[in-house]
């Protein structure tokens, strides 16, 4: 088992019926643009209502003539982290680590240390694999035990106006232009996404959730 430490992360308090989104586009220099550098964390109920969908964005603004050569590294542990209880720690892990062209995913599981510093939980007895994919390509998607994964490519889904905002912020303007001008539009972002049931975090109706990249 190898131990990671906590670079990046992102916390949310999220309602499990209700969708949530975090969003952290522009970091400080030593993280921004980075493989470890999370854009979006989003928590949403599944097309299956009885599912939670679990998705961490990462390598922010990522052009189309970049984003072919665009690699998850080896190195970053991207952790899902779900408490149950309400005592804002982690009750469970969802783990996804890259090796040799797949997504592995563990979890959810009960994490065998808390806090920014994580073991792999490699003998986790639920969880899955998927074939990493590739841009321009169809998407790959595998199942596993009820469980749905996907990591690759994605168009950046966050929409944000930062040139009106720089006006709002300068007292040019007093509000957004509807539609406004979509600052992420043609850009990429590298996805992990994780489908799973409700039944195997809990069903309280409440949880506190939120993503970390963490490095060797």
């Amino acid at each position: 088992m190898k131990n990671f430490k906590a670079v990046l992360g992102i916390g949310v308090i999220a309602l499990a019926a209700f969708f949530i989104v975090a969003a952290d586009h522009i970091d400080a220099p030593a993280v921004q643009g980075g493989n470890s550098d999370i854009t979006d964390f989003y928590a949403f109920q599944g097309e299956n209502t009885d599912h939670l969908v679990f998705v961490a964005n990462l390598q922010g603004l990522l052009s189309p003539e970049a984003t072919g050569a665009a690699l998850f590294d080896e190195n970053v542990l991207v952790e899902f982290n779900i408490d149950t209880d309400q005592d804002n720690m982690e009750d469970l892990v969802i783990q996804a680590i890259p090796r040799d062209g797949k997504m592995y995913f563990f979890g959810p599981v009960v994490p065998s240390q808390t806090g920014l510093e994580s073991t792999i939980q490699s003998d986790a007895i639920v969880g899955g694999v998927v074939d990493i994919s590739t841009y321009g390509d169809s998407p790959k998607i595998a199942s596993y035990g009820g469980m749905k994964f996907f990591a690759g490519p994605r168009d950046d889904p966050f929409f944000m106006d930062f040139a009106q905002y720089s006006e709002i912020i300068a007292g040019n303007a007093g509000s957004f232009n509807m539609p406004g001008a979509d600052t992420f539009k043609g850009t990429n972002v590298m996805s992990v996404v994780v489908e799973v049931p409700k039944s195997m975090i809990g069903t309280s109706g409440t949880i506190n959730t939120w993503v970390e990249s963490k490095s060797k």
